[in-house]
């Protein structure tokens, strides 16, 4: 397939794909019958969109909502990156902690919304703990195998340039662990997504998480189903917009250069 059709293809495929989705849904829902109260028509959901894009509370919800992210997020690369770099860089001290890691990682998150919500209450810090705690893992751990996966030859070429860490770490390391620290930040940005909604989920007055929870209460299915589809679509321009940052500090890599010219 040439280069122009490749291109051209996400343009192609994901409206028509999006439209079979949407036809296949309708017809499921008329023809089948379904109890709208339980799976509304597609039309309806849209109804319910629109309604909602006109309410003053939903834009201001979803500023809370896209602060919490964001937030909960850049705490997660900084943090990610401090001690994947410091990790990646004493071997012994890696080990040490790493069942520590583990342990608090493999700790269901969830459980400690109810403890957030103790120490911080209902407002946006508690959301954007838990969007933190959920980003970070992703970061470190692929920062830190970046640290480790420049070669040890390119090593002793910055040794024998009598190069300074600081130079070591800028020219070379930073360069190498740019690829993983991207890919960890597209991993961490569709968990801070979920970990600052699940938060609202469970233990929130304000945002749209809290929304969905108020509209599943009041079982209107179509409003629910509308707030389901703008998270959805914050989700996804949050990640473009990550997608873009590594398209602009990493245009050499393979994952971006080798895409354009497959």
């Amino acid at each position: 397939m040439s280069k122009n059709r490749l291109k051209l293809l996400p343009w192609i495929v994901t409206p028509a794909l999006a439209v079979a989705i949407i036809v296949g849904w309708h017809v499921a829902v008329t023809v089948g019958e379904v109890n709208p109260f339980i799976f509304p028509p597609p039309l309806e959901v849209g109804e319910a969109l629109l309604t909602l894009l006109g309410e003053a509370g939903t834009w201001a919800a979803a500023q809370v909502t896209l602060i919490e992210i964001v937030v909960g997020f850049l705490l997660a690369v900084a943090s990610g990156i401090l001690v994947g770099v410091v990790l990646g860089k004493i071997p012994w001290l890696e080990v040490s902690v790493r069942p520590l890691i583990i342990i608090s990682q493999v700790a269901p998150k969830v459980a400690f919304v109810p403890l957030f919500i103790i120490w911080f209450g209902f407002g946006m810090t508690s959301k954007i703990l838990l969007a933190t705690i959920l980003a970070f893992f992703p970061v470190m751990l692929n920062v830190l195998l970046g640290v480790r996966s420049v070669e040890q030859g390119q090593r002793e070429v910055m040794r024998s340039l009598n190069a300074t860490r600081r130079q070591t770490f800028t020219q070379l390391e930073m360069r190498s662990l740019m690829p993983y620290l991207f890919a960890g930040m597209e991993v961490g940005i569709v968990l801070a997504t979920t970990g600052a909604i699940v938060g609202e989920y469970l233990g929130g007055n304000q945002g749209l998480g809290f929304m969905v929870v108020s509209a599943m209460n009041s079982l209107d299915a179509a409003r629910t189903f509308a707030l389901i589809l703008l998270l959805s679509i914050m989700g996804l321009v949050l990640f473009l917009i990550v997608n873009e940052l590594k398209r602009f500090f990493i245009p050499w890599h393979e994952s971006v250069y080798g895409l354009r010219n497959r």
